[in-house]
């Protein structure tokens, strides 16, 4: 009865992911069939970290936050829990040998956004994009290798890069709403009262910096994972090559988005490429 306990746990990650994320619940089922349950493990708890922080305002978000992270070490020590996302996500800890600093450190970033009105400089900023970022990438690179620690090393970098791509880019797009609904400015030394389109060319060639250096992991990766990982890159590329031909103003005023339609589209297409050996 305890392997369908832990099946039902796993299936609750599974749905909030679909429920969360089109875009990375599309990219998991092209996963291999033996790496989707850990993926969806790791992506229900960081999604319900990021609720407790997001979401969770007629509350002690801190309080709750110090408690679910409590909870998670326990979890992990004891090998058990009754919360079926940490049920889940434990397992996975446990099976691929995730590192507890890679989980302090993302929780030490939604702690982070526990606070509003908060301005970032350099070291927090890159404080902020490991935690809630970077690691994510690096426990999905634990899975995707099953335990190859020297692939695992000279990948970590790029995966590293990849998620930074990628946060970047969602601090770019959510601009407005990090500035006037939270009086949060993410990129450090960034005035948002007096940006202009310059300031967003640097941060755009940034973000193109990480984007390349993540696309040369991806293609190293185990043909098992590749291609449901460089589909997430596509999705996201596109994006930020929306936002590159939207002027910041345009951005103040609408959140840029990618629709399902344009998704649907870029499955097709890379996918025919990866049939074709050509990814």
């Amino acid at each position: 009865m305890f392997e369908l306990y832990q099946e039902v746990c796993e299936e609750c990650s599974t749905l909030i992911t679909k429920r969360y994320s089109t875009s990375f619940s599309m990219g998991i089922r092209l996963f291999a069939k033996e790496l989707r349950k850990p993926i969806y493990g790791i992506y229900g708890f960081v999604r319900f970290a990021d609720e407790i922080v997001d979401t969770f305002h007629d509350y002690n978000k801190g309080d709750l936050l110090q408690q679910f992270r409590q909870d998670t070490d326990k979890a992990i020590d004891l090998g058990i829990s009754l919360n079926p996302v940490l049920q889940a996500f434990q397992k996975v800890v446990n099976d691929y040998n995730i590192d507890r600093e890679l989980i302090h450190a993302f929780l030490d970033s939604m702690a982070m956004d526990l606070t509003d009105d908060m301005q970032y400089d350099k070291v927090l900023y890159e404080k902020y994009i490991y935690g809630s970022a970077e690691v994510v990438g690096l426990m999905c690179l634990k899975v995707f290798l099953k335990g190859n620690e020297e692939k695992y090393l000279k990948l970590k970098d790029s995966a590293k890069a990849l998620g930074s791509a990628f946060q970047k880019i969602n601090f770019l797009r959510d601009i407005k709403d990090d500035y006037y609904g939270k009086g949060r400015t993410y990129f450090p030394g960034v005035d948002v009262s007096l940006f202009s389109d310059n300031d967003k060319v640097v941060i755009e060639e940034d973000i193109k910096k990480d984007f390349d250096f993540g696309l040369s992991g991806i293609l190293g990766l185990p043909s098992s994972a590749k291609f449901g990982v460089y589909l997430a890159y596509k999705f996201y590329y596109n994006l930020f090559q929306k936002i590159k031909k939207t002027s910041y103003n345009e951005i103040l005023d609408k959140r840029i988005r990618i629709n399902n339609g344009t998704k649907l589209y870029l499955l097709a297409k890379y996918s025919v490429k990866n049939t074709l050996n050509l990814i």
